[in-house]
């Protein structure tokens, strides 16, 4: 089993940048593939980023261009790089992981792929 741990979050203006890191523990994360999700108040959680034991990535089309998900093997950490943030991207962030493999990237957007979640940090952009 592995274990998440996010941290990076904080309060930024717009137009600011933040660097998500994801710590996994118990397991290497070249075994995983990698989900960063999102939660604003309110709303349902969606899918930001994924990128698989292979490299494939997958972003949602809205933040494609501003967001940048990566993993640094050595560390088995995973990261999430956010910039020219916007109050819109206000929403606790979530890191996932997964053993489970799918022949669709768009796959790794949903949820029930992933079997190990962490517990979250805050992200708020005020404008």
């Amino acid at each position: 089993q592995v274990q998440l741990v996010e941290s990076g979050g904080g309060l930024v203006q717009a137009g600011d940048s933040l660097r998500l890191s994801c710590a996994t523990s118990g397991r290497e994360i070249r075994n995983y593939a990698m989900g960063w999700f999102r939660q604003a108040p309110g709303k349902e959680r969606e899918s930001v980023a994924a990128i698989t034991t292979g490299g494939t990535l997958y972003y949602l089309d809205s933040l494609k261009g501003r967001f940048t998900i990566s993993i640094d093997k050595a560390k088995n950490a995973a990261y999430l790089q956010m910039n020219t943030l916007k109050p819109e991207d206000t929403a606790v962030y979530y890191c996932a992981a997964t053993t489970r493999n799918y022949a669709d990237i768009k796959d790794y957007g949903w949820m029930g792929a992933y079997m190990y979640w962490g517990q979250g940090t805050q992200v708020t952009v005020s404008s």
